[in-house]
């Protein structure tokens, strides 16, 4: 059997032509195009596991993803960089390569994980595809009053996609608020783990919380609902970012 060291491949990504992360039968993904670059520069076929999943349209400026190659292969950083990125497109880029320990795993050994979303509230064509324009008024004290709420619960049933296949909806949320910008806002949070669809659905019930349909007080009834329903629409993925992943081996600040 050959013997393979594993790695860690850190990357940015502009999700917006792509059906998020993981490779599809049917639609462009990033994993695809990435292990396709791989193939041709190591000339051998190359598998990679990302530290999660990202949805059609969202953006990624921190991504990791590990993979195994034959312990023979030596690797020039500079060199391999130079040549992976130019063998991937604009939209994606490869800032690093390194060896880690051969039970490292990128989805389960991640202890935070951080994303923002973004608003503004003026046409900005260099905005399309990287933020959600609103054209309301909203209200931003209830608005960050909502976020806090979030911090108190631990279990997101109200805002995971129906029929996701989670084996716990418990998350343990770190950040939640919203960043002033000019003519826009922010929204970061942050959690040990995420659930399909949650960070859009919560952005959705805070929006309404700004626009005045529902008041923040409201966020504890939806929680405990547990009910997809009662949150929420899921806000257009142009405006997500996952920007942070942290691990216990390794300070990626």
């Amino acid at each position: 059997m050959q013997q393979t060291k594993r790695h860690f491949i850190s990357l940015s990504y502009k999700g917006t032509a792509y059906h998020g992360w993981q490779t599809q039968p049917n639609a462009l993904a990033v994993q695809e195009v990435l292990e396709k670059a791989l193939k041709v520069f190591f000339r051998t076929d190359v598998e990679t596991l990302g530290c999660g999943r990202t949805d059609s349209g969202v953006h990624a400026s921190q991504f990791f993803a590990h993979l195994d190659l034959p312990s023979e292969i030596e690797i020039v950083q500079e060199k391999f960089l130079k040549s992976i990125n130019s063998l991937l497109p604009s939209d994606i880029a490869v800032s690093e390569l390194f060896e880690v320990k051969n039970d490292s795993h990128a989805r389960f050994d991640a202890t935070l994980r951080a994303y923002q979303y973004h608003i503004h509230f003026k046409k900005n064509p260099f905005k399309t595809d990287t933020s959600w324009l609103i054209k309301d008024e909203l209200d931003l004290p209830a608005m960050q009053k909502a976020a806090s709420i979030i911090k108190e619960y631990e279990d997101f049933g109200a805002f995971c996609k129906s029929n996701a296949d989670n084996f716990t909806n418990i998350c343990h949320i770190q950040k939640s608020e919203w960043e002033v910008i000019q003519n826009g806002l922010i929204y970061h949070v942050s959690a040990n783990r995420f659930l399909r669809n949650m960070v859009r659905a919560i952005v959705g019930t805070l929006v309404d919380v700004g626009k005045g349909k529902i008041p923040a007080d409201a966020m504890h009834q939806i929680i405990q609902s547990q009910n997809r329903s009662v949150a929420g629409a899921s806000v257009p993925a142009c405006g997500l970012f996952l920007t942070q992943i942290n691990y216990p081996y390794f300070n990626n600040l």
